[in-house]
This record gives structure tokens, C-alpha cells and sequence, in this order.
């Protein structure tokens, strides 16, 4: 489970790990207080659970209260790729001389737990990695022995740091390793660390992941539900009974079945298109089912092509197409659309669609690479 930067602090804060000084706004009434008791300039940060949200305008800056109530009042009333953004954290702006990154995470591949750092805090691990690859500082832990000091001694020099701040960079690791055990983590990170002119250390933005299976031992975290990781259109797409994940590509997926659903994802990477979801409708999915799966993906912007594959056992293939032709219909959105359909009423479901010049496939891999062809 993600926790919000804001549940982070707390944590990092009960392990003496240093944050700047902030405040949690949930709402506009609560503005007005909290901007009487912060120093200006602040940093105003959406409080969602997505990486780069610098990028997306979650995070700004004001250097007065006029300037901190608008930039307040406008992330309230908006949306960070489909999350709807409630509650945003006041934090006081920090002089930064360097900014690092530091982190504990699970290490499958190895089945060990990695010490990260790098001189180049404030990026996305990944794209460090994709970057700056050489300035990673690496160590897989012994399970046994732990995380000792000369292995934060040793990055501290790596880091150049000196002098004080190398004692705060063994007390902070050493704490956040703490934390990453006490709350059974997939993932504990400082980024940035940032070091200050005074020479001191701040955690600027924290991040925590727990394990899911660990939950029941920190009843602390259990209420806070798991539908704070989906966003508006995954928690819509469980109310009509359908799994559904959003990923990073343009080319939307249907399918019936699991199985089926992955094999059409794998399809599409391998003519080299970017699956941007997953969505399957189940077995023996009626059409209003069909329907609002194929909405949710028509009114998403970063599909430009959708591929429908249905093996239609009890599914039936009449109910999938009028349930396409409906999803058309209601929205009035037009975005190219390849469907293979084949099974039960297969011959009643291509007729359908064909009345509605809606171009049937019969091999899948035809169908996938015309997808492809249609994205690029």
C-alpha cells in the first residue's frame, strides 16, 4: 500500500528523520489558519499518489498568502492523471545547496533489500538510472546483518559530504532503514535529501510502500483502504465488475479473461505498440457491461486506437457488439476501433458491426498489428 508524502513525514518524523516545517490543508476553510502559522515562501504539493508530479503542475511555489490561496484553490479543484487531488501539503521553502537521493527497496532478482543513493536527488529513480547511471551507489544487504554504518560512511564520501552532514547522513539512513523493516516496506525513500548552506540535512519529500500482506500487523494503516491507489476511472470500472489498470501506453485493450487479456497486451508490445490498459470484462459479459468498459476508454485522452478481443464461450458475441455500438452511441466519440470477435453468436455479432462499418478481424495478429499501424 502507498501512503500520501503527508503520512510519510509523520513516520519519517517518529524515526528523528528531519523534515521542513509544514501544514496539512484539506480544505479551503482551513487555508486561512494555516497560512498565519507557516513562513513564506512555501512549496504547495498535491497530495496524490503518482510519481512526477512537478511535472503535472502538483507541485508550485508561492512567495506570499495572495499567491498561496490561488495556487491552493486551484489544485483543489482539479484532477493528476485521473486522481482527484483533496488535500495539499504547506511546506516552507529550504535554501538547497546539493539534493541526493537515498532509498531502501525490495530487490526481487537478488531476494535481498538494496541501499540506493545517488548525487541526483530530486529526479525519478528511473530516470537517474536511465541518466545519470554512474552516479548510483548500490549495496545489497545481508538479511542478517542488516545496514551497518560503514555502509552509510562509505556512501557519505561517495556523496562528498562532509565534516556534520556525514553524521546526519549515518543517523538518517540509519533511521530509515529502521523504518523500513518496522513497517515491513516494499520501498522507503528520501528524494530529495537535501543539504542545506548551515550544512544540515532535510528529508524534502518522503515516500513509503508497504506491503499489502504486512497490513494486518499495523492496524494503524489498515482503515485507510486500498482505493486510494485507483484512480477515478479503476474504482468506476470495480462498480460495473470489471478489472481494469491503467498503463502508460495509447493503444486501449479489451478482452474476456485474464489470460486472453495479457496474450492481446503481449501482442501489441511485440509489433511494438504500448498497451495503455487492462481491461477484461469476464465471462459471459452482457452489453452494458461491454459498454461502459469501452467508455471509460473512448473518454481516455491517451488512447488514440482501441483493440477488442473477444473469444466469445458464454460470452456472448451479439451482446459485445451491441454493447460497442451503445459505448458509441452515448458518447458521440469517434477513435479508431479494431475488434476480433469470434464464438458464441459470432456470425449476429459481426453483422452488427458491419452495420455500423465497424472493420472485424478474424486473426488476432492481423488485428494487433493494424492497432499498432493506427497508434503510430
Amino acid at each position: 500500500m502507498k501512503l500520501y508524502e503527508y503520512e510519510a513525514r509523520e513516520i519519517f518524523s517518529k524515526y528523528s528523520i528531519p523534515v521542513p516545517r509544514g501544514f496539512l490543508v484539506r480544505g479551503l476553510n482551513e487555508v486561512y489558519r494555516v497560512l498565519k502559522e507557516i513562513s513564506f515562501p512555501i512549496v504547495i504539493k498535491a497530495q496524490v499518489l503518482i510519481a512526477r508530479r512537478a511535472r503535472l503542475g502538483g507541485i508550485k511555489f508561492a512567495d506570499n498568502v495572495e499567491d498561496a490561496l490561488r495556487i491552493i484553490k486551484e489544485m483543489l479543484e482539479r484532477e493528476l492523471n485521473g486522481f482527484k487531488v483533496r488535500e495539499v501539503l504547506l511546506v516552507e521553502k529550504v535554501d538547497i545547496v546539493k539534493e541526493f537521493y537515498v532509498g531502501f527497496v525490495i530487490d526481487r532478482a537478488s531476494k535481498s533489500i538494496a541501499f540506493i543513493a545517488s548525487r541526483y536527488g530530486g529526479m525519478e529513480l528511473e530516470d537517474i538510472a536511465r541518466q545519470r547511471p554512474e552516479s548510483i551507489i548500490k549495496y545489497k544487504l545481508d538479511i542478517f546483518t542488516g545496514f551497518r554504518d560503514y555502509i552509510a560512511r562509505n556512501t557519505a564520501y561517495k556523496l562528498e559530504l562532509s565534516g556534520e552532514s556525514i553524521k546526519d547522513f549515518i543517523k538518517i539512513t540509519t533511521s530509515l532503514y529502521r523504518l523500513f523493516i518496522d513497517y515491513e516496506c516494499e520501498l522507503a525513500e528520501i528524494n530529495p535529501l537535501a543539504l542545506t548552506p548551515d550544512n544540515r540535512l532535510l528529508a524534502l519529500d518522503t515516500r513509503m510502500i508497504v506491503d499489502d500482506n504486512a497490513l494486518y500487523r499495523h492496524p494503524e494503516l489498515i482503515n485507510k483502504g486500498e482505493l486510494r491507489t485507483l484512480s477515478k476511472d479503476e474504482i468506476r470500472a470495480r462498480e460495473y465488475g470489471l478489472n481494469y489498470l491503467e498503463l502508460e501506453g495509447d493503444i486501449g485493450i479489451i478482452g474476456n479473461g485474464a489470460g486472453l487479456t495479457m496474450a492481446t497486451m503481449d501482442l501489441v508490445g511485440l509489433y511494438g505498440g504500448k498497451p495503455a490498459d487492462f481491461l477484461d470484462i469476464g465471462g459471459g459479459a452482457r452489453a452494458d457491461r461491454v459498454k461502459e468498459a469501452l467508455k471509460i476508454l473512448l473518454k481516455n485522452r491517451r488512447v488514440k486506437v482501441i483493440l477488442i478481443n473477444i473469444l466469445g464461450g458464454i460470452t456472448r458475441c451479439d451482446e459485445v457488439a451491441n454493447g460497442i455500438i451503445k459505448a458509441l452511441e452515448e458518447t458521440g466519440i469517434n477513435k479508431p476501433l479494431i475488434v476480433r470477435l469470434t464464438g458464441t453468436e459470432e456470425e449476429k455479432g459481426r453483422n452488427i458491426l458491419r452495420i455500423h462499418n465497424i472493420q472485424v478481424f478474424n486473426s488476432i495478429e492481423e488485428a494487433a498489428r493494424e492497432a499498432v499501424r493506427l497508434a503510430r
